[in-house]
């Protein structure tokens, strides 16, 4: 009676096996999260003393950069729906050229830093239409910061900006917001006027 009980049960278990795994089992794709962008809409940077102005987008907060209190002249545009900040430093180049190259120096090598873990950096000489000069430097890979830039009008005014997220998600899955908040960056860069 046992051998005809774990025959019966044997076959039970076969027939399970053999017709409950019919299906072909297809992995689901990878996915990523849903984005949803806001429309751009743009504003000059208001009620604020600064040595600069530009238009920025409707939808971040200026926000005085809390890294360096003292330096007034430094602030964040805060994405807050993106979790995305865009550290902007202020520099008087006075006249001195030796300022001016420090800065570019300074400009450079935190862009440099980045090499160990980008995959590549390419950058940009640009031209903005009030005849001021910058670098946009857009970078690749597993790195803390996607996109940098300066413009300057070479002779008082330089302005550095570097793009952070404060989240661990991978960039890959972030790429739509970095190329939203890099076509940002481009219009400010387009429209900064320096006092």
């Amino acid at each position: 009676m046992i051998h005809h009980f774990t025959r019966c049960l044997l076959i039970v278990t076969l027939t399970v096996l053999i017709f409950g795994c019919q299906s072909d089992y297809v992995p689901k794709p990878k996915g990523y999260n849903r984005i949803d962008l806001p429309e751009r809409d743009f504003v000059f940077l208001a009620d604020q003393d600064l040595p600069y102005r530009f238009e920025h987008s409707r939808h971040l907060q200026v926000e005085p950069d809390s890294f360096n209190m003292e330096e007034r002249t430094w602030i964040n545009l805060h994405y807050t729906g993106l979790d995305a900040r865009v550290h902007l430093t202020y520099k008087p180049i006075n006249g001195k050229v030796e300022n001016l190259k420090s800065y570019l120096n300074d400009a450079l090598s935190l862009t440099s830093k980045h090499q160990i873990k980008a995959y590549g950096i390419d950058e940009a000489v640009v031209r903005t239409p009030t005849g001021y000069t910058g670098l946009v430097a857009e970078l690749s890979g597993e790195v803390p910061t996607q996109f940098q830039f300066f413009v300057t009008d070479s002779t008082q005014h330089f302005l550095r900006g570097a793009l952070y997220f404060n989240t661990a998600v991978k960039n890959d899955s972030l790429a739509p917001i970095i190329e939203y908040v890099k076509t940002d960056m481009m219009h400010l860069i387009n429209t900064v006027e320096f006092d």
